[in-house]
């Protein structure tokens, strides 16, 4: 079915323009994986929410705001796709997926998030980048089996202290914030493996040498001065990393050795890579 097609048809607020949209998905797929990424949908069907056996459900790059609260009978649901959506709050009925593993939340219109995330214990990645955040919610402190967390492009300017709770975060990407200083709480979590502050206006970078777990850091396109040292083998993506000399200093004055910059590695599909 044509794109064009496809905008004109869910517009129409009937039972067999959805399941023409759907193209007449009505049984669960033996995979336990509904996809329904890209096909205008505008409210999610309610016979998606019988699938109670469903482990995957893939909902982004729709026009979706909201979600029925039938779909919290998919208590075995691992994976939930929302992003590139039109949601300006989450869900509540999100809150009571507990199984859920992955959630995607990356560009919809979020400013906040609700306290009753705090339910999603077994929550190991979350997606929010390119939203409308301008703090990070202290909610997220309290997921403590977050491994991954994609809060780029957004409008942060620092990061909560209760962050350090997080034991098992290992990746941490905040490239395209408002960030002018490191932030000092990421220098009291050993176990972080890779820091992505690309993009932000930070200038002045403390040692990060301290961290054991540490094995890339990036911090490209920031008005810095100086490098973040690392300990061996860590590698750094940035001015003066590994592969170009640390400024000069004369005078008390430091001199810019005029280096292209290396840019950061291209983006990646999800799961795993920054936006």
């Amino acid at each position: 079915m044509g794109n064009s097609l496809k905008a004109i048809v869910a517009f129409v607020p009937s039972n067999r323009c959805q399941k023409y949209l759907l193209e007449e998905l009505e049984e669960m797929p033996v995979d336990k994986t509904v996809d329904l990424s890209g096909s205008q949908l505008r409210w999610l069907p309610l016979h998606i929410c019988s699938f109670r056996e469903l482990v995957k459900l893939y909902l982004s790059d729709n026009n979706l705001n909201n979600l029925p609260p039938e779909l919290e009978q998919l208590q075995n649901l691992q994976i939930l796709a929302l992003d590139f959506n039109n949601f300006k709050a989450l869900p509540l009925v999100v809150c009571t997926l507990k199984q859920l593993c992955i959630l995607y939340l990356g560009n919809n219109k979020l400013c906040s998030l609700p306290i009753e995330l705090r339910l999603l214990r077994n929550l190991k990645t979350l997606w929010i980048e390119s939203n409308c955040l301008q703090y990070l919610p202290e909610v997220v402190c309290e997921l403590s089996l977050l491994k991954t967390l994609h809060a780029g492009c957004n409008a942060l300017r620092t990061l909560p202290p209760q962050l350090r709770c997080l034991r098992e975060l290992r990746t941490i990407w905040l490239s395209g914030n408002l960030l002018t200083e490191f932030p000092a709480v990421l220098l009291d979590m050993p176990f972080l493996e890779v820091i992505d502050v690309d993009r932000n206006s930070i200038r002045f970078f403390p040692s990060l040498a301290h961290l054991p777990g540490l094995k890339l850091v990036i911090y490209d396109h920031n008005p810095c001065r100086n490098a973040p040292k690392v300990a061996k083998g860590v590698r750094r993506v940035g001015r003066w990393s590994e592969e170009t000399p640390e400024p000069r200093k004369r005078s008390g004055a430091v001199i810019d050795i005029d280096n292209k910059p290396l840019l950061p590695p291209a983006a990646k599909a999800k799961p795993g890579g920054p936006c």
